[in-house]
Formats: structure tokens, C-alpha cells, sequence
């Protein structure tokens, strides 16, 4: 039987560890720390580091700036993602608070990019559109901004140097961009003046796709639903989303009306009151079974007589031959 006066401690030496960070945050070695003397120090600190900042003199840059050497940065293909509702393809969706840049594909896809935005009091929403896209642009610091950051060049040529990378898509008539960085660890946090960055390589593969007049949505959250799996309707092919397209209907062909050819005429007869063999075949015939055998009954009568009458003739001839008068007078003809 386990003893119970060994398994307690080693419990409650458990429950201690665990609980270690919480004690350190309510307990020192001189006593008790409270939540508020807490939030009053950092508040402190925080004050001393913003008047120490004051005290800095500022970096003064050249008035006009070469941005220096210009890599050769390769397209870098981000990962898709799945839309839950159709989007305008070719589109591109800003969610600020994601720090996505999703540019939309057909069939509820796009690419999603890891990108930083504005930090606060440089936050915006709106609709504009890609107005002209640059390869490593010149920067030109709005005056604002060589308000607030004493120094800065009145521009800069394209280059390394250049805050704004490798490519450029400018925004409408807009002081805002979406460019690349000469820092890949200011991506993915809110420290920017309003524009968004990407790494050079996912600015290149952008640049490649997108289009001059294309939509730019920027929001603080994008509302249409995002998932990094694919629906199982396009896994297996049902409760599709997007309706199966109609099969084709067959093509009704119009009948065409032909034209009667007018009736051959009879061929002409062999004979006076008999027709030809031939005009009697190609003649539909209207005589009845009873017709038809009496005028075989006709033909056949008159056959025999004809037989009959050239039979006596024959006789007639044999006879005059066996006459000897019969003989001059043929002769004397």
C-alpha cells in the first residue's frame, strides 16, 4: 500500500513548480509585489526611455541618397489559403489586423502573404486601386514624415538602402505603397507608416501577378472567413460551392422543305394504241385483278387468231404450189 506521507510532499512540491511564475510575480524576497507597483514601474521606465530618446542627435542622411546594390531576389511562391465566399479574382485583401495581404485566385483561393502595417495612429481602411508598379522605386519621404524624423534624405534611389525593397505597387494617388523592406524583421509587425512590406522575395512573385488598375481592400479584419485546410466539398467533390455547369443543350436543326421534282413524261409509244414496255413499268398501275386477267384473256384470243390466219395462209400457199397453173402465173408476176 502506497504510504500516503511520502506521496503528499512530492504532490505539493509539484503544485509548487508549476505555479512558480505566478509567485514571482506577487512575491519578492523583500515581500508582497502588487499589480499596481507593478504597472507604475514600466510606466517609469517607459517615460525615462522616451526622454533619453530626446537627448539622441539625429541620424543625418545624405540630401540625395544612392540606395546602393540591387540583389537579384527570386520570386518566393507564398502558401494558398481557402476563401469561405467568392472574391473577385486577381484582388487583393489587406487585413490589418491579421497582417495578411491575400491576393485572390479562381475557386475561392489566394496567396497569402506575411506582411507588417501601420503602426498606431497610421492605421487606415479603404478601397484603392494599383496605379503603377516599380521595380526597386525611389523613395521620396513625404514632408510629414521629414517632420517627424529629422534627417531624412530628400530622396533616395532604388537599392538595398531604399526602405522600400525590390518592387513597389503604388495605391491609387496615394502616399501609401505595397513594397519590400531592407529589414525582413520588421515584417509581420505594426511598425510602418501606413504602407505594408513584405520580404523582397514575396514582393517579387506579387509584382508578377498582380495587375496595374487591379482592387486593393484594406481592412482592419477580413470578415469572409480564411482556412488553411481545403473543404471537403473540393476533396471529394460534393456539397459543392459553386454549381455544376448546365451540359449543353442540343442544337434544333429546321427541317428542309424540298422541292418536288415535276413528273417524267411517258416515254413515247413503240406503237399506235399499245404503250412501251417501259412506259408501262415506270406508270403506276390501276388495274384490278379481274381487269387484268381479262385483257390477258383478250391478248391471248387475238394471238390465236393470228396463229389461225397465218396457219391458212401456209395451207393456201402449199396449195397454189401444187397447182401447174398456179406456177406460170406466180412466175409470169
Amino acid at each position: 500500500m502506497v504510504d500516503l506521507r511520502v506521496i503528499l510532499p512530492v504532490v505539493a512540491a509539484g503544485l509548487m513548480m508549476g505555479s512558480q511564475p505566478i509567485w514571482a510575480n506577487m512575491w519578492s524576497d523583500n515581500g508582497p509585489v502588487f499589480e499596481s507597483d507593478r504597472r507604475e514601474r514600466e510606466e517609469r521606465e517607459a517615460a525615462e526611455r522616451a526622454a533619453n530618446r530626446k537627448t539622441y542627435e539625429p541620424t543625418v542622411y545624405p540630401k540625395y541618397m544612392e540606395g546602393g546594390e540591387r540583389p537579384d531576389f527570386k520570386p518566393a511562391v507564398p502558401p494558398i489559403v481557402y476563401l469561405d465566399r467568392t472574391e473577385e479574382p486577381g484582388s487583393i485583401i489587406v487585413d490589418t489586423q491579421a497582417r495578411k495581404l491575400y491576393f485572390v485566385l479562381p475557386g475561392k483561393k489566394a496567396y497569402a502573404y506575411p506582411i507588417s502595417v501601420g503602426r498606431d495612429g497610421f492605421t487606415w481602411t479603404g478601397t484603392e486601386r494599383i496605379s503603377r508598379i516599380a521595380e526597386w522605386p525611389s523613395w521620396t519621404p513625404p514632408a510629414e514624415m521629414r517632420e517627424r524624423v529629422p534627417g531624412l534624405p530628400v530622396t533616395v534611389s532604388g537599392g538595398m538602402k531604399n526602405p522600400q525593397g525590390a518592387r513597389a505597387l503604388y495605391l491609387g494617388s496615394s502616399i501609401y505603397r505595397i513594397h519590400g523592406t531592407n529589414n525582413d524583421r520588421t515584417v509581420g509587425r505594426a511598425n510602418s507608416s501606413g504602407c505594408f512590406r513584405l520580404t523582397n522575395e514575396h514582393v517579387v512573385h506579387l509584382a508578377s501577378i498582380a495587375k496595374v488598375g487591379a482592387k486593393v481592400h484594406v481592412m482592419q479584419s477580413y470578415a469572409g472567413g480564411v482556412s488553411e485546410n481545403a473543404p471537403l466539398s473540393s476533396i471529394f467533390g460534393f456539397l459543392g460551392s459553386e454549381p455544376a455547369a448546365k451540359p449543353a443543350k442540343p442544337e434544333k436543326k429546321k427541317p428542309v422543305a424540298q422541292k418536288k421534282k415535276p413528273a417524267t413524261p411517258a416515254a413515247a409509244t413503240v406503237q399506235v394504241g399499245r404503250p412501251s414496255t417501259a412506259a408501262a413499268v415506270a406508270a403506276p398501275s390501276t388495274e384490278t385483278p379481274a381487269t387484268a386477267a381479262a385483257s390477258a384473256a383478250a391478248e391471248a384470243a387475238a394471238a390465236a387468231k393470228e396463229a389461225r390466219a397465218a396457219a391458212a395462209e401456209a395451207v393456201a400457199a402449199a396449195r397454189a404450189a401444187a397447182s401447174p397453173g398456179a406456177a406460170k402465173t406466180v412466175s409470169a408476176q
